[in-house]
């Protein structure tokens, strides 16, 4: 964890060229917004204690994707699979949602129209209270058949930490069940698909903690300003999708989300009277 002297030194670097104008104008389109649509990734849950994927203290500094996270690495060797599945579920479970999810939380009622779309499988916007949550890459929680039995549910909660035993069986054919979340080389779920295209009709799209480089979540952008919707990217650093959208502001997206709150509330507060 940062210092305080070191968090605030970082966030002073930031204040200048982030408050002055660039987040009063956010406030003051969301304000009168009525369809807005949120892409999480990694970065909303760095300030929870959950290391991002590709960051310099990321999950994949000490171990491939394709050793870990693919079909073949589960055909491979599911037990080292499930070890490193049961570590990140253990590290999860000590973890709270932070300000940012608090603030994504109250945003999902407080617009008319409103998805947040995560390729996160922790379950930290959930956990907020969160409406309307699109997990697009699955859920870390959920577990599944890997042999898509007939008897099954195509998934199912499992919360419990540690798991009762490693690696899993499917309670219905006592095949060795997987966690139900999309691994490299595996397609996202249509319906899913569908409904964050969908979403791309809206009036404000924005993209927080997301390297963009993943697809097909990191088209979602795109398409969102094809469809004529302000899209916006809340990120540490710059991202390929940096170019392309019509506003990207730089910081910690738990303090980035916790101004633009602060501000979309005194822009929609009705007017003092005059004294």
């Amino acid at each position: 964890m940062l210092q305080q002297s070191q968090k605030k030194a970082r966030w002073q670097l930031l204040e200048s060229p982030v408050t002055s104008d660039q987040l009063p104008d956010l406030a003051r389109r969301l304000a009168t917004a009525k369809r807005v649509t949120v892409l999480t990734g990694a970065g909303i849950s760095v300030a929870s204690g959950i290391p991002t994927f590709r960051g310099p203290h990321g999950l994949w500094r000490q171990h491939k994707p394709e050793e870990l996270a693919t079909p073949h690495a589960f055909a491979q060797n599911p037990l080292r699979v499930w070890e490193w599945y049961s570590w990140r579920r253990e590290l999860i479970k000590t973890c709270q949602p932070n300000r940012g999810h608090d603030v994504l939380a109250c945003w999902s009622k407080r617009f008319q129209e409103f998805l947040l779309i995560t390729q996160n499988v922790d379950g930290l916007h959930e956990r907020a209270g969160t409406k309307q949550v699109l997990n697009f890459h699955g859920s870390i929680w959920h577990l599944k058949c890997s042999q898509s039995c007939a008897k099954a549910p195509s998934q199912w909660k499992d919360e419990s930490v540690p798991l009762s035993k490693i690696p899993p069986r499917c309670p219905h054919c006592g095949n060795l069940a997987r966690p139900a979340v999309v691994w490299f080389g595996e397609t996202i779920d249509v319906s899913v698909l569908n409904r964050s295209l969908v979403s791309t009709h809206c009036d404000i799209f924005i993209a927080i903690g997301t390297s963009a480089l993943v697809n097909p979540a990191s088209s979602l952008i795109a398409k969102a300003r094809t469809h004529g919707a302000y899209t916006v990217e809340l990120n540490l650093e710059a991202t390929p999708a940096s170019p392309e959208v019509d506003l990207s502001i730089y910081g910690p997206a738990d303090e980035l989300l916790d101004r633009l709150h602060q501000l979309l509330t005194k822009c929609q507060q009705p007017d003092s009277p005059p004294s």
